[in-house]
């Protein structure tokens, strides 16, 4: 038995960049997965995925030429199932026993009662690797990622592209097998333009190497990238500006990161690099006259049609230069250069057309078009969701005490841009493109920005719309959407959740949270609903909705670091007042961490189980107030006056909203509910004892749980 590198390629027709990585690492996995089960490897073995537009590859060190002897274990029937009443065998086991080619007396019984089964454990001599291999790639391949499988020529095979070529190499032999109707060897191709020649690997180790000197191909996607990110880096430099690959018109955001942060972010750089085998960035130009279009609509374009990397200088303006991720490493690149300018001419002409058409048709035209647009086959055209959210946007307006009539023009003219024809190009350019077409039509400044502002936040770490009108028009469009789209039963379930339930849910949240407004959840989600005729939601939406928003509101708090039992303290008492959400917990998490914080907790926990073991009996307590002259243990006495000497203080900082000094005032009682709970029996034989003493636990409980219900806190 040897041990060494094992290399497989195949070589394909350009392969879907975008999947490209996913595809590799796949393959790679399953290949290096299966040849574990089969014992091939050594413990210390190590897989390398490679990939370009035109290969799938994968080396393993240390794989084995041959199997060792081994004892395979194979699992049968029951015990129960395996024998019938007399404990001969039945069907089921005689069938196992057939197929594992092993008699009665070799099976043993594993397990116990109901568990207890039969194993057979059959001694099996070790194959050679190639025994294995052609069916390994070949069940890899078929658990590749691929929407849509393709035939080529006359063959009958299927795979995601057209496939040329199989190497498969172990150290320097051959290993003989026939995949995709190919038959193996060591011979692959180089660039298909800077390679004229096939390339020969001498072994498996110097795949990497040989493609790269003779081939002039980067095996190595991470390889590749990191290669492009520092050229543009460089480029980038030497023009005193910073290129972007994601399309997120957040530019604030982007000046404030790092190269580094912006290559993580850039989703066109992994694109890119599933295009290009031996690649090199080069600087392009065009007119400068072109930047009087909104510089995201020409970012959009560069990016999505030509997969160019738009340069901004320091103050986030759009240069009229691009870079550009070649193929091709030329000594004078000028045709590459000039050719690439020529091609995205055009596209930036489009560009200015769609703008400057668009802005002969003022926004407040369109609105009434998108009479003719539906929404949802249930829910109606696009007029009616705009006018639900009107309504609703003026509601809030006046709950936030900011111009009604503007939040009202704001949502009328928020969808408007749906028609136009540059957001028909670039549907991304939603809201960014109709503030433009607002700000054009001498729309308020603040209206202008409500429109753009009200879809955010777009995704996870997104901005928030700024200001009181931006807020409520952004509000307003989420809770039309949840509770429309909620209300009519498309509920999300599982990975599905086509309209974006979830997203909406937490712009929700977050707005209200981390802006903060003082706006109560449940008052929303019934306004929302109250916008849409009768009968066309469920009865229970805003119940429905409220529950589902709240589930997302424990996953967003504990991604923020806080426990969950101090989440659930909070939300306990929060009654969908969002905005003391984050303050409270950081009360809590302070009053969490001092010594006494766990007996109060229980003893809140006993107060509670108390009152509601005895509520048929003590009845509604609420507006009951406790008679001085019954307190005749002194422990109560004394309880009933440290809850006299507190409550003042400890309402002053709740309604400050200083929780965590709120919940510190009540380290001062431990002594004191102790004392009561060793010495005074609540639940007295004289009934009037019995209900004086509940109030005075009602009130303690009412004094604890300002903040928070610290009984959740109780282990």
């Amino acid at each position: 038995m040897t041990t060494e590198t094992l290399l497989i390629e195949l070589l394909t027709e350009e392969l879907p960049p975008k999947a490209l990585e996913k595809l590799s690492s796949t393959f790679a996995n399953e290949v290096f997965n299966a040849l574990k089960e089969q014992a091939l490897l050594s413990t210390t073995s190590v897989l390398t995925p490679f990939c370009t537009p035109r290969r799938l590859a994968l080396s393993i060190t240390e794989v084995k030429s041959q199997q060792p002897d081994r004892i395979v274990e194979r699992k049968g029937p029951a015990v129960s199932a395996g024998l019938d009443a007399e404990g001969k065998p039945t069907k089921a086991l005689e069938g196992f026993m057939r197929s594992a080619n092993v008699l009665m007396a070799q099976l043993q019984r594993v397990g116990e009662g109901k568990a207890e089964c039969f194993v057979a454990r059959i001694e099996q001599k070790g194959q050679a690797l190639d025994a294995y291999l052609q069916d390994i790639i070949a069940a890899a391949l078929k658990k590749l990622p691929v929407p849509k499988l393709m035939r080529w020529g006359d063959f009958d095979y299927q795979f995601v592209r057209p496939v040329h070529g199989l190497t498969i190499l172990h150290g320097k032999r051959v290993v003989a097998a026939e995949v995709l109707g190919l038959s193996s060897g060591n011979v692959t191709s180089g660039h298909r333009f800077m390679c004229n020649e096939r390339v020969t690997i001498e072994h498996a180790d110097e795949y990497e190497s040989t493609l790269a000197q003779a081939g002039r191909v980067v095996v190595s996607f991470a390889n590749r990238r990191e290669s492009i990110v520092a050229r543009l880096d460089q480029l980038a430099e030497e023009h005193h500006a910073i290129w972007i690959g994601h399309a997120n018109f957040d530019l604030q955001k982007l000046l404030s990161m790092s190269n580094e942060e912006r290559s993580v972010l850039s989703t066109l750089l992994d694109e890119v690099t599933g295009l290009v085998e031996w690649p090199e960035v080069y600087v392009g130009e065009f007119e400068k006259e072109f930047l009087d279009v909104p510089q995201e609509c020409l970012i959009l374009t560069m990016q999505q049609n030509q997969k160019y990397f738009p340069l901004l200088d320091k103050d986030g303006k759009l240069l009229n230069k691009f870079l550009i991720v070649s193929n091709m490493q030329v000594s004078d690149p000028h045709h590459i250069i000039e050719g690439n300018q020529r091609v995205v001419r055009p596209r930036l002409s489009d560009a200015r057309f769609f703008f400057n058409q668009d802005r002969k048709q003022k926004l407040e035209s369109r609105v009434e078009k998108l009479g003719d647009v539906v929404y949802h086959n249930k829910l109606g055209t696009q007029l009616q969701r705009v006018e639900r959210i009107t309504t609703l946007a003026g509601t809030i307006a006046r709950l936030l005490e900011v111009d009604k009539a503007d939040a009202e023009m704001a949502a009328r003219l928020c969808k408007a841009d749906l028609l136009t024809d540059m957001v028909g190009e670039f549907p991304e350019l939603q809201g960014i493109i109709g503030r433009y077409y607002a700000f054009h039509d001498g729309e308020k400044y603040e209206v202008v920005n409500a429109i753009e502002a009200h879809y955010h936040p777009r995704f996870a770490g997104d901005t928030l719309p700024q200001g009181g009108l931006s807020c409520a028009v952004a509000l307003a469009d989420k809770l039309e959407t949840i509770i429309g789209i909620y209300g009519i039963g498309q509920v999300p379930t599982g990975d599905k959740d086509p309209f974006g339930l979830r997203r909406q849910a937490l712009g929700i949240l977050r707005i209200l949270i981390e802006t903060p407004l003082d706006l109560a959840l449940p008052a929303l989600l019934k306004a929302a609903a109250d916008n849409f005729h009768a009968g066309l939601l469920s009865a229970t939406v805003a119940a429905d909705v409220e529950a589902f928003m709240l589930e997302r509101l424990r996953g967003y708090l504990r991604e923020r670091g806080f426990e969950a039992a101090h989440v659930e303290a909070v939300l306990a008492v929060l009654n969908g007042n969002l905005h003391e959400v984050l303050p409270r917990l950081q009360g809590v998490r302070t009053f969490a961490a001092l010594e006494v914080a766990k007996d109060l907790a229980a003893a809140n926990k006993r107060v509670q189980n108390i009152m509601r073991k005895n509520r048929e009996e003590l009845g509604d307590l609420s507006q009951a107030a406790i008679n001085p002259a019954l307190l005749k243990d002194a422990a109560e006495r004394e309880l009933y006056q440290a809850i006299q000497d507190i409550t003042p203080m400890a309402r002053n900082y709740f309604e400050r909203g200083d929780y965590s000094n709120n919940l510190k005032t009540l380290v001062t009682l431990k002594s004191f509910i102790d004392d009561f709970f060793d010495k005074v029996m609540v639940m007295d034989e004289d009934k009037a004892l019995r209900l004086n003493r509940a109030i005075l636990l009602q009130q303690l409980g009412r004094l604890m749980n300002q903040s928070a219900d610290i009984s959740k806190l109780a282990a």
